[in-house]
């Protein structure tokens, strides 16, 4: 057994086709991601990739939907996605395939 510490890996991504990595796998990714009242991330699209963020606590806004603990939010390949943190806490996010380059910011 070994243990690890989230914050050894980039923005909270561990398993995936990338370095650091506790997995290093094409087929998909998995992240732990900490979030501060205020964040947010730009309007985006995963060309490839589908994504699935699951809210472990905390209130999010992710495209006009807001999402609290238990909240799972499914983005497919093309879906147009932004974000803001209403209330800090934690998602996990996994993304399928593992793509890199993937992530193209967009205009709304």
């Amino acid at each position: 057994m070994k243990k690890h510490r989230i914050a050894s890996f980039t923005k909270g991504w561990f398993i995936g086709d990338f370095t650091p990595t506790l997995l290093a796998t094409r087929e998909f990714e998995a992240g732990m991601k900490y979030y501060v009242k205020g964040d947010k991330e730009e309007a985006h699209v995963h060309e490839i990739a589908r994504e699935y963020t699951i809210v472990g606590t905390g209130r999010y806004r992710m495209n006009g939907e807001t999402l609290e603990a238990g909240d799972v939010m499914e983005l497919a390949p093309g879906d147009v996605s932004d974000f803001e943190c209403l209330e800090s806490g934690v998602t996990f996010v996994v993304k399928y395939p593992s793509a890199k380059n993937d992530k193209k910011f967009v205009k709304k």
